[in-house]
């Protein structure tokens, strides 16, 4: 009976136990929602799309049997807001009362456009400046820690200028550094490489790193990054660099994707399709972790959107690996953009039309999850979109 028993217990934990995933989605405000009218339409929009958005994740079939595998997938009833807006508001102010001076001596024209792209843009580039950008990212981590604290995983999506918000904050939080490898190619003098080997720290990210953490490194004003110059301070540091970590970052495995919307990136950041910039370096390693930590970033913009930039051209892993001159190992996630959805709306409102059109933009979010793993890990489905795209090219 004793050796039935130990055989069943046996039996019973070498059974494989998936657990139920559970995700919250978090939403990110864009530009021109810094007064409580702007804020009320953005979180009214908000409930409506995340309402279609769970459905569509729940309940569309490629999602719903490959996480039945898994034990299932949970998603928070309820959308987790993060409203950056008014922390704005006094800028824009002081601009407007500054365009309203120059009304007795402006062209008509001229003083409405000039209040027409203030409105519009202003938190745009606002919201790029370190000083501003920061604060913001710091706070959402504060609503992302929440959320990971009640056992939810995390999908951020990037509305607009959230888009910024989004990128940033992986950028600054996902644990895709290591040292040693980061303080080679930085050419650290042998003293601190040695130092690096002898002791090792895990994988950290880049906020971690920066002077509101261990102070290790630091943006100069070429935005190039630098390490510590004391040599002492900085040893000091990297022994707590661990415990940094665990403050600073996202934990591991516990983000799962992020999604750009009417998305102007490629507009604001054009800098990061630049290869000589030194961030993009840094932008590579970014990029290598999302691949092989199973994590999606998709970009999703109606075609009539005149915001909405393709963020990269979509390409299989094998020529993301000659791009970025980088081994991806174990490739399990997916970056891709889809920026032909039809709103059939006129384009001069399309980019407020996402909350609008909330369940055509659900399905084409979930459709291009499903389609970003097809073209990239299926050989088949590249070769037949290859074939597509070369008939629409007359080639």
């Amino acid at each position: 009976m004793k050796k039935i028993f130990i055989l069943l217990v046996f039996i019973i934990f070498s059974i494989p136990v998936y657990a139920r995933e559970n995700w919250s989605f978090i939403y990110i405000n864009g530009a021109n929602n810094n007064d409580k009218r702007m804020k009320n339409w953005y979180e009214n929009g908000v409930h409506r799309v995340h309402y279609f958005l769970r459905n569509s994740f729940l309940y569309k079939e490629e999602v719903k049997n490959y996480f039945s595998k898994k034990g299932g997938l949970n998603i928070e009833q309820n959308p987790v807001i993060f409203f950056w807006g008014y922390e704005s508001f006094n800028d824009l102010n002081y601009v407007k009362k500054q365009i309203k001076l120059t009304k007795r001596f402006s062209a008509l024209g001229a003083y409405f456009t000039k209040l027409f792209f203030t409105e519009n843009i202003h938190d745009a580039i606002w919201i790029q400046k370190p000083n501003n950008m920061i604060p913001v990212i710091e706070d959402l981590d504060k609503t992302v820690k929440t959320e990971i604290k009640k056992g939810n995983d995390i999908v951020l999506y990037g509305y607009s200028a959230g888009a910024f918000v989004a990128y940033e904050y992986l950028f600054n939080k996902l644990t895709f550094i290591s040292p040693e490898e980061l303080f080679l190619k930085m050419n650290a003098d042998k003293d601190i490489i040695n130092f690096v080997k002898k002791h090792k720290i895990k994988n950290t990210c880049l906020s971690a790193l920066s002077p509101k953490y261990a102070n290790i490194l630091s943006l100069n004003y070429s935005n190039k990054y630098i390490l510590n110059e004391d040599k002492s301070k900085f040893k000091a540091n990297y022994l707590k660099l661990n415990e940094m970590t665990q403050t600073a970052c996202i934990p591991e495995n516990r983000f799962k994707g992020v999604v750009y919307f009417g998305n102007p990136m490629t507009l604001f950041y054009s800098d990061l399709f630049d290869d000589s910039y030194d961030l993009n370096f840094y932008n590579s390693l970014l990029i290598k972790y999302i691949l092989e930590n199973g994590i999606f970033m998709l970009t999703v913009n109606f075609r009539e959107d005149p915001l909405g930039f393709s963020l990269t051209k979509n390409m299989p892993i094998d020529e993301i690996e000659t791009h970025l001159n980088m081994k991806i190992n174990n490739p399990s996630g997916v970056i891709y953009n889809n920026s032909d959805v039809w709103a059939f709306r006129p384009f001069i409102i399309a980019h407020q039309c996402y909350w609008s059109r909330g369940k055509k933009f659900a399905k084409a979010v979930v459709k291009s999850l499903i389609n970003g793993y097809k073209f990239q890990y299926d050989i088949k489905y590249q070769k037949k979109i290859k074939s597509e795209h070369k008939k629409e090219s007359g080639l």
